[in-house]
């Protein structure tokens, strides 16, 4: 087995071409913080782009960066932080929840895997934001996608095609994504309490104001204990954050005070704790356990959400808790079987969704299906962008079953 660990576009395009003629298949990882998602990658070779890093465009005045696929996004996000600035999808680390270390996903996994945080809904995820790629196909030919501008306009916008594609399309080397500034200070209430259905009409009171809350989530009893240290408290708790300017960020917490008089007792939380509690949220905190007990992503309408959470529980033991905003539901199955079947039926029955099984033991992710089955027509659709875009199937083969 032999692995390959370029530093530089033109190693990665070498490294790809070799694999493309001798029809060799190619495991491409990063730091591999993402490595136990989707089925176990048929390759006898790594490409290892670890040490394809560092920044290589950062204007701030015009919200632009651009940085080498293998750069942390911890590295970049320090950067941003010093001028003000951030990615507003809030990238989750996937790190914690797979057993590894927190901070160490790169920026080309961050696009490969299309990551997104508790503000999802408002501002998308890394598809949205990416304005330009270089990369290798897997036929072994380099290609450009977008720039470094946000208005640019170069016809089908192949940087977005890639997002979400695990490396199984082609390799990124140079990625480029618009920056925005990052608010002045936040404010969370916490609500204590409510029971599913009056978190849910709490919440949707909540998301159709004008007060342009930018996270909300609910942490069952049992869950919100094992974020920011127990800041948040025992008992359930209902999440709403509001962000921007002091005295902005301060009436709108009053109006939402107001908007839900007669539920139980709020508090509300500063800036510091608060970026705690979110980012615990983000990253699946709660079920970072250092277990292999199977863990579900599963996106729904936020109202569906504690129904799916509900029924689940009639069938099989699992913990749940709810990014309302991200439009996310995690679930924790107490047992070792992942119940895809289970999960999925649900799904459907709650007007429909995608679950990905994001943490189950080995011998569960090479039996079911780790990604959403897709459709019959999406399906063709994407077996003929794999044909265009790596014939031979040298990238991360089987990962996507």
């Amino acid at each position: 087995m032999t692995t390959f660990a370029p530093t530089t576009a033109a190693e990665v395009l070498d490294a790809v071409a070799w694999a493309a003629a001798e029809e060799a298949p190619l495991e491409v990882v990063g730091h591999g913080t993402k490595r136990g998602i989707g089925r176990p990658v048929q390759a006898g070779h790594t490409l290892d782009l670890s040490g394809l890093s560092g920044v290589t465009l950062y204007e701030p005045e015009e919200l632009v960066l651009s940085a080498r696929a293998g750069t942390p996004v911890a590295e970049i996000a320090a950067l941003l932080a010093e001028n003000g600035q951030e990615f507003a999808f809030e990238p989750m680390d996937y790190g914690p929840l797979l057993g590894g270390a927190a901070g160490r996903g790169t920026v080309g996994g961050m696009l490969a895997a299309n990551l997104s945080g508790p503000r999802r809904l408002k501002a998308g995820a890394a598809r949205d934001h990416v304005l330009g790629i270089y990369a290798v196909s897997g036929r072994g030919e380099a290609f450009k996608s977008g720039g470094r501008v946000v208005k640019n306009v170069t016809g089908y916008d192949l940087s977005k095609g890639l997002a979400g594609s695990w490396g199984t399309l082609a390799v990124v080397t140079d990625v480029t994504f618009k920056v925005l500034p990052a608010a002045e200070t936040e404010m969370t209430l916490v609500v204590h309490g409510l029971d599913d259905d009056r978190m849910a009409a709490a919440l949707a009171v909540a998301m159709g104001s004008s007060c342009e809350v930018s996270g909300a989530a609910h942490l069952p009893m049992g869950i919100a204990e094992r974020v920011a240290g127990g800041a948040l408290g025992e008992g359930s708790t209902t999440l709403l954050r509001i962000e921007g300017f002091g005295p902005s960020v301060a009436y709108r917490v009053g109006r939402l005070r107001d908007l839900l008089e007669g539920v139980p007792a709020i508090d509300a939380i500063e800036a510091e704790t608060s970026k705690t509690v979110w980012r615990e949220i983000r990253d699946c905190a709660p079920f970072a356990d250092g277990t292999a007990r199977p863990v579900w992503r599963v996106s729904v309408a936020p109202s569906e959400g504690w129904k799916l959470a509900l029924a689940l529980r009639m069938e099989a033991p699992a913990s749940a808790f709810f990014d309302w905003q991200g439009g996310l539901v995690w679930l924790r199955m107490e047992e070792d079987d992942p119940q895809a079947e289970l999960v999925r039926s649900l799904v459907a029955k709650c007007g429909g969704g995608h679950a990905t099984l994001v943490r189950a033991a080995a011998a569960w992710c090479t039996s079911v299906p780790v990604f959403e089955p897709q459709p019959p027509a999406l399906a063709a659709l994407s077996l003929r962008l794999k044909d265009e875009f790596d014939p031979k199937g040298i990238l991360n083969p089987g990962r996507m079953g």
